[in-house]
């Protein structure tokens, strides 16, 4: 069966990991483009503050308190945008939490709850949302990350994790195919993105973690992510150094493995102390709606790979554009020598 997805303004999204960072910057976004929005998290006091802006401004969502980790609060989030909306046309899977350190040194326990959240809780969502596209149609959209396929140190468990998302994503794609499901599945796959996500992690490095630039807005994945609630896509990378670093792991894993020995150690380290009994994301939700990180470094307006990707025509038409004034100029030059 087709996949016909609806334009953003007629759908309702249910969005996990709604409170901060990229989930938030997509429920925003969402909501200005006439959305009705289902908002998942574990902080009640973030979510709603969230769904306080989105209604003053104009947008209409609700929210539901929910651990992904746990199946039950999982399938409440489905039975809550049924009451409300009667259903839902497209479910991101977002919410997701790091660790940071050297596998040796991070406990199973926690490396296990991570899996919860950015694993088991992604599988859920995907099975719950299915279930219910099955019979209308719609978009499943997994947020995975360029580290889906290029691992990297210190990282290494979160990295596992993104690298069973894809995996998953993979072949619930392939089955919803196989059955003639009307189900677009989408993996979204971003570099380093400013948000709360380094001052979320757990770290045991002594130190709190900082991205590797470059660095692009939390905008940019919410913007692919929208592209892909209204056109069937595989995947997207978000940032063309997240592209990159997937040819990388392609073409010369070794190359690449060898590089990030020389200087991933340093350039993911701050001068912010950080102890691992500090209080994180793994082990209690934030209460604060935020968008950005911390970074205090130089992060992109937009990632201009990205805008290709999901606007080939216009950035075609951008390029021809240019190219022909070049030309022109060139030739103005000529005539006038």
């Amino acid at each position: 069966m087709r996949v016909q997805l609806k334009n953003i303004g007629d759908q309702v999204i249910v969005i996990t990991g709604a409170s901060s960072g990229i989930g938030l910057a997509t429920a925003k976004m969402a909501a200005e483009k006439g959305a009705k929005l289902v908002l998942a998290a574990r902080s009640e006091e973030a979510l709603k503050q969230v769904t306080k802006d989105i209604s003053a401004n104009g947008g209409e969502a609700i929210y539901v308190v929910a651990d992904v980790g746990d199946e039950a609060e999982v399938r409440r989030i489905a039975d809550e945008a049924n009451a409300r909306f009667g259903g839902f046309d497209t479910w991101v899977n977002n919410a997701g939490v790091s660790i940071y350190g050297r596998l040796v040194d991070i406990p199973l326990d926690e490396q296990k709850r991570m899996f919860d959240t950015n694993y088991w809780g992604l599988v859920v969502g995907s099975t719950v949302a299915a279930q219910h596209l099955r019979q209308r149609g719609g978009a499943i959209i997994n947020v995975g990350s360029t580290l889906s396929d290029r691992a990297i140190p210190l990282q290494g468990s979160y990295s596992a994790s993104k690298h069973a998302v894809k995996g998953f994503t993979d072949a619930f794609r392939m089955e919803l195919g196989h059955d003639g499901a009307p189900i677009s599945v989408t993996l979204i796959k971003p570099g380093a993105i400013d948000t709360p996500y380094n001052e979320h992690a757990k770290s045991y490095l002594g130190f709190e973690p900082k991205h590797t630039p470059p660095v692009y807005p939390a905008e940019s994945v919410a913007e692919a992510i929208l592209y892909a609630a209204e056109n069937p896509v595989r995947d997207l990378f978000v940032g063309g150094a997240a592209k990159i670093l997937a040819l990388a792991e392609k073409y010369s894993p070794r190359l690449a493995d060898k590089l990030m020995e020389a200087f991933t150690f340093e350039t993911q380290k701050s001068d912010t102390p950080k102890s691992s009994n500090e209080e994180s994301g793994l082990d209690t939700p934030s209460r604060e709606a935020r968008v950005n990180g911390n970074y205090d470094g130089h992060v992109a307006q937009h990632s201009l790979y990205t805008k290709a990707s999901i606007h080939p025509f216009v950035t075609g038409g951008l390029l021809l554009a240019g190219v022909g004034l070049a030309y022109a100029v060139a030739k103005a030059r000529t005539q006038t020598r």
